[in-house]
């Protein structure tokens, strides 16, 4: 029996929790609850609210995912982790 192939969506996040969770509001109008990939937890990346992600859901619990990507260049300029805020490049 072969397993079966995660849903890919894409939404925003709309809140943090702890423990590296989030709360995503799907681009279908639906709010999940995710948390973070290995990969995202290994290599630091910061997500913040307003971040554009991409997730994976599974087939069996459409209400809990897994974030595997975060879009580049989602946030707005001036928002607090973008390259327009704080610093200034040389």
């Amino acid at each position: 029996m072969s397993k079966e192939e995660p849903l890919v969506m894409e939404g925003v996040i709309t809140e943090h929790l702890p423990n590296t969770r989030f709360r995503v509001k799907l681009d279908t109008g639906h709010e999940i609850l995710a948390h973070l990939a290995g990969k995202l937890r290994r290599y630091h990346i910061r997500l913040l609210p307003g971040d554009r992600v991409k997730l994976e859901l599974s087939p069996y619990d459409l209400t809990q995912g897994r974030i595997v990507y975060r879009m580049t260049g989602s946030r707005p300029p001036g928002a607090p982790g973008s390259r327009a805020h704080g610093r200034r490049r040389r």
